[in-house]
Formats: structure tokens, C-alpha cells, sequence
């Protein structure tokens, strides 16, 4: 019973973290591409890169809440 747990944690985890990173990859990308083309818009494209970025990262963040949740609870 402890190892399907810990199965399933790494696979909430692995699995839950792989749209994630995909998604930081490819807004970094069009950033970069962006201020390329127009430099003069770096102030608006840093700002709403950020914000991308926290939301991405706040899906990475509930994956491993879940996955401690699996683990621990019940």
C-alpha cells in the first residue's frame, strides 16, 4: 500500500509539472522574440512575462500540493 503512495505522488508530481515547464519554455521564447522585434515594449512585455510566469508556476505548485496530499493524507 506505501509504495502505490509513493507511485502515485511521483507520477502526480512528474506528470503535473511537465505542462508546466513546457508552458515557462514557450512564453520565455515569444518574449524573447518579442523584445526582439520591438525593443521599445520591454517594460510591457517584462511585466506581462511575469505575471505569465507566476500563474505557470502556481500549476507546478497545486501538482505538488496534490501529490503531498496522496503521500501524507489518508
Amino acid at each position: 500500500m506505501e509504495f502505490s503512495k509513493d507511485l502515485v505522488a511521483g507520477l502526480t508530481i512528474a506528470i503535473g509539472s511537465i505542462g508546466p515547464a513546457l508552458a515557462i519554455g514557450k512564453f520565455t521564447s515569444a518574449a524573447m522574440e518579442a523584445l526582439g522585434r520591438n525593443p521599445e515594449a520591454e517594460n510591457a512585455i517584462r511585466t506581462n512575462l511575469i505575471v505569465a510566469l507566476a500563474f505557470t508556476e502556481a500549476i507546478a505548485i497545486y501538482a505538488l500540493v496534490v501529490a503531498l496530499a496522496v503521500k501524507f493524507v489518508g
